[in-house]
């Protein structure tokens, strides 16, 4: 969900440029900074980037440069007027110096500046909202572009834990003998008499808590859910943070089970594949 767009339109008297990126966020968290003049449109401003973008960090700005030579300020001349008179007043009758630059003493008086209200005008939001429309875009197109990077990325890192988990196969015969061969040994080293046939038993439930055919058959069946899911459209970015965590548990129940020392390097490499999904799928939408 990592973005940036920026338009920017001139009107007579202003030029108006408008940004808005966005960072990585389980749900939308806009921060706004508009002008005074346009915040009647705020909340329209909110639920328009809430449809577009769905989620994400956002900070949007609106900065206005004016460019016209007339000032909406104007100097307030009767209060000017009876500021100087009053001080002049103050002057003579507390024996207090006259300020020799009046003019800077005087504008630091309240109210000498008067700001004329400012209404917004239709057609000067109308080139607003469009230039808004454009940078949104400008963000959704970097997105796009984003998500594609992770796309393939996804799919190598899948496709990488997929061909780590078939060369688990050739160690879990091997596994097996070994482990049926340290237990004979270690029996034959106490030079006792034991029931066969009890041993085999033991030794085939034993056996049955290392079996890892269903976690090797659960985890096959995520990867392509998770290739699946990404190929759905827009709006899978949670579900696949919920398969990743499924992923997760899959080759963590393999490791536990391994018993073997290839085999849990094999487990390493795919936790270490899963966490770089893990990393970048907050990002996707």
């Amino acid at each position: 969900m990592t973005g940036f767009g920026r338009a920017v339109t001139e009107l007579p008297n202003k030029k108006i440029t408008i940004e808005i990126k966005s960072l990585n966020s389980k749900q939308l968290d806009l921060n706004m900074r508009i002008p005074q003049l346009y915040r009647e449109k705020e909340i329209f401003l909110r639920n328009e980037i809430l449809r577009k973008l769905e989620r994400g960090k956002v900070e949007f700005s609106i900065y206005i440069e004016q460019i016209a030579k007339e000032s909406s300020a104007v100097i307030n001349g009767n209060v000017l007027s009876s500021y100087y008179k009053q001080l002049k007043e103050i002057s003579q009758t507390a024996g207090i110096p006259e300020p020799e630059n009046w003019y800077e003493v005087l504008m630091r008086l309240p109210d000498t500046l008067k700001t004329e209200v400012q209404e917004l005008d239709e057609k000067e939001w109308e080139s607003i909202y469009k230039t808004f429309c454009q940078a949104v875009e400008n963000l959704v197109d970097f997105r796009k572009q984003e998500g594609a990077k992770l796309f393939t990325l996804f799919t190598e890192k899948i496709n990488n834990i997929a061909d780590l988990l078939s060369q688990i196969t050739p160690f879990e015969l091997e596994r097996v003998e070994k482990v049926k061969l340290r237990i004979s040994d270690a029996l034959s080293k106490l030079q006792v008499e034991y029931d066969t046939n009890r041993f085999e038993q033991e030794m085939i439930f034993y056996i049955e808590k290392l079996d890892i055919n269903e976690e090797k058959h659960r985890l096959s069946n995520h990867l392509n859910y998770f290739l699946e899911t990404m190929s759905e459209g827009t709006g899978q970015g949670k579900k696949l943070g919920f398969i990743a965590q499924e992923i997760g548990r899959e080759i963590n129940t393999l490791g536990s089970k391994s018993n073997h020392a290839e085999m849990q390097k094999i487990v390493v490499r795919m936790k270490d594949e899963l966490e770089q999904i893990k990393e970048q799928v907050l990002n996707a939408m």
